[in-house]
């Protein structure tokens, strides 16, 4: 597993990405004209985002390119505060190697105006569409389906389906405030129901088949 962002120049002459075919990647989606802004950096020109079923991968019109494997995405969430950024975008958080450090900064990211892709925790991913709402939408839905692909090796796993259940991570992501996370989707956790609920909600039906069962049984005994 490879942790963080990381350099990427492996492009075809389409100017599509050669793929690791070897482990089974594939392309989902492509997204033109898409602006990458890493950590607290201005916006790079807008390239073309390229989400396979392994990788982020992003690539600017000179050929210049990023990649981040989606193991190391820890958390997706679609943007709209205009407070928080001017544009509806899609906002990540990566996983580092120097992302241990407590005292490692976003802002040590950038030395004599370069960038050090070990040390950004941070991206965002611009469309230029101009109905960017739904393309923000329709981004994010790639994102979780190819982050379902890509389970958390290191996360706590249930007993019976190895998936994390509760909203610790959203919380600590959103820190109170709605408006700028409309959609959050930390590794292992899933929208599609609430399996937690369901395994109280079962637990609870067991028991009071269980007391009705007791009291039947008491009831057949006094009357004998």
């Amino acid at each position: 597993m490879v942790l963080g962002l990381y350099p990427f120049a492996d492009v075809a002459a389409d100017g599509a990405p050669r793929l690791d075919a070897d482990a089974g990647e594939e392309l989902v989606r492509v997204e033109r004209a898409a602006a990458l802004a890493l950590g607290p950096r201005a916006p790079e020109p807008p390239g073309t985002l390229f989400l396979t079923t392994k990788r982020v991968i992003w690539v600017s019109e000179g050929g210049k390119g990023y990649a981040v494997d989606f193991i190391a995405v820890s958390l997706h969430a679609v943007s709209r505060d205009p407070e928080a950024y001017p544009s509806p975008c899609i906002y990540t958080q990566i996983d580092t190697e120097a992302g241990s450090d407590e005292e490692s900064d976003e802002s040590d990211s950038e030395m004599n105006g370069e960038i050090d892709l070990l040390k950004v925790t941070e991206m965002r991913i611009v469309p230029s569409d101009p109905d960017q709402y739904f393309s923000v939408d329709g981004l994010f839905e790639a994102f979780s389906h190819c982050a379902e692909l890509n389970p958390d090796p290191n996360a706590e796993s249930d007993e019976e389906n190895g998936w994390v259940h509760g909203n610790e991570g959203e919380e600590d992501m959103t820190d109170g405030s709605d408006a700028e996370f409309s959609d959050v989707n930390p590794i292992g956790q899933t929208d599609d129901c609430d399996i937690t609920h369901a395994v109280v909600e079962l637990q609870i039906n067991d028991q009071r088949f269980q007391d009705a069962e007791e009291a039947d049984k008491e009831r057949n005994g006094n009357g004998h």
